[in-house]
């Protein structure tokens, strides 16, 4: 793998919007003129399964996934799932954590333990550059829940790992989305990258 590759790895449960999240940032990375190649692994997203999506951007990637330890950003969208992602983070990577856990099936039913801010309280200690969203606030302020993916590339812009601009983003929103959500998106995508400032 040549220097030029930036990699960014992201988790959650189906219906959080990883894998669009993912799709919008290599959109993004293209619209600059880079190569962008991605890869997913979707597990059993009906039932709140575990979604992993890989980006990688540059001129040389010689694979679309990451291997352990070379993530130069992780974005958990689950505090669970980013424990159990931490793994592909390098040393001195960036961790981009939203707060709201989803608990896992096995919570639920009371056969595991699971507590969110146990998660958190962890990633904050392992992680030196660790930056928290408020999800939630976000999606409300915006007027739907269906923002939180725009606002974690936001916060990816703002941290600079991935190389992107606000603007690079802003350009595969205004191409990917119908016009009615763009305004909307942008909106996140801002609020995303004040909660890195």
């Amino acid at each position: 793998m040549t220097d030029n590759v930036k990699s960014c790895l992201l988790c959650g449960v189906g219906g959080q919007g990883t894998v669009l999240a993912s799709r919008i940032i290599a959109a993004a990375a293209m619209a600059k003129g880079l190569r962008a190649r991605t890869a997913e692994t979707i597990g059993m997203a009906q039932r709140g399964g575990s979604v992993v999506s890989h980006v990688r951007t540059g001129q040389d990637i010689a694979s679309p996934t990451i291997p352990y330890g070379r993530a130069d950003v992780l974005i958990g969208f689950e505090p669970g799932e980013a424990v159990a992602n931490l793994k592909y983070l390098k040393r001195g990577g960036t961790l981009i954590l939203c707060r709201q856990e989803v608990r896992p099936v096995t919570a639920s039913l009371g056969q595991s333990r699971y507590n969110g801010n146990d998660c958190i309280e962890f990633l904050q200690k392992a992680v030196e550059k660790c930056y928290i969203i408020d999800g939630e606030k976000i999606c409300r302020e915006c007027g739907s829940p269906k923002v939180l993916n725009v606002a974690v590339a936001g916060a990816l812009c703002a941290d600079g790992g991935m190389e992107l601009t606000l603007e690079d983003v802003e350009k595969a929103i205004r191409q990917r989305m119908k016009p009615k959500l763009v305004d909307m998106n942008i909106k996140a995508l801002h609020m995303g990258a004040e909660c890195i400032k």
